[in-house]
């Protein structure tokens, strides 16, 4: 009966730590959803920007980091994307009305100095935003995921901001390639993600040696006699 009741609570263990990656996504609050649906816009709205940006640009500047927001946002939404899909939250399918409306009005000055320096301190604006939108996850958010694809995006944001910041052109500030996964997989082995996912199997495996340890000593402990 005891060796019974011994092997059940290691099972009990082991499944537990089995079970430990999944626990990180358990919890999708008010806020994770908040910020991945703006975060999702955010992207839409940069890379449609970064795109015009390379069309109707009159400076090289301009256009290069045009060009580096469409290679990093497109990465990150990518990522987001996957995400959103694996918590089972719906993503809006474009930006909002007020990025589009932003974006009609820069596209007004297209082709005339105008439309740097009003793309420029737009992309300034909308940066800001989006760094506060992060940090107000980082210190809301309930999902481990979540959190990590926030604190994975911000240097990134970070980094497109200082190259716009005052509405002054800095395309040298350009860090080369967004890190936040590969090819759009979470999963990859330089995701974040998958810090959080080694984590979970870390602490499951932990947990199951533990439970092999507490049944080796039982057993070599003497059952009392009847």
């Amino acid at each position: 009966m005891r060796r019974q009741l011994v092997s059940g609570a290691v099972m009990a263990v082991a499944l537990f730590g089995i079970s430990v990656p999944y626990a990180f996504a358990a919890e999708v609050s008010a806020q994770d959803e908040l910020f991945m649906t703006q975060a999702h816009q955010g992207n839409l709205a940069e890379i449609a920007a970064g795109q015009d940006a390379q069309k109707n640009a009159t400076t090289s500047c301009v256009k290069n980091v045009g060009a580096v927001l469409v290679r990093d946002h497109s990465k990150l939404d990518a990522d987001l994307k996957m995400l959103a899909d694996k918590l089972n939250v719906t993503l809006p399918g474009s930006p909002s009305a007020e990025q589009k409306k932003e974006l009609a009005a820069v596209q007004a000055k297209a082709g005339s100095p105008a439309y740097d320096a009003a793309w420029l301190t737009t992309q300034d604006a909308a940066h800001r935003k989006t760094l506060a939108l992060i940090d107000q996850e980082l210190k809301g958010g309930k999902n481990a995921e979540v959190k990590v694809a926030a604190r994975s995006a911000r240097p990134v944001v970070a980094m497109h901001l200082d190259m716009v910041r005052g509405g002054v052109c800095h395309a040298g500030k350009d860090a080369g390639m967004v890190r936040a996964g590969s090819g759009g997989h979470l999963a990859a082995a330089d995701s974040p993600l998958a810090t959080v996912g080694a984590a979970g199997m870390a602490s499951g495996g932990l947990l199951a040696a533990v439970g092999a340890v507490w049944f080796w000593r039982a057993r070599r402990r003497p059952v009392a006699h009847r």
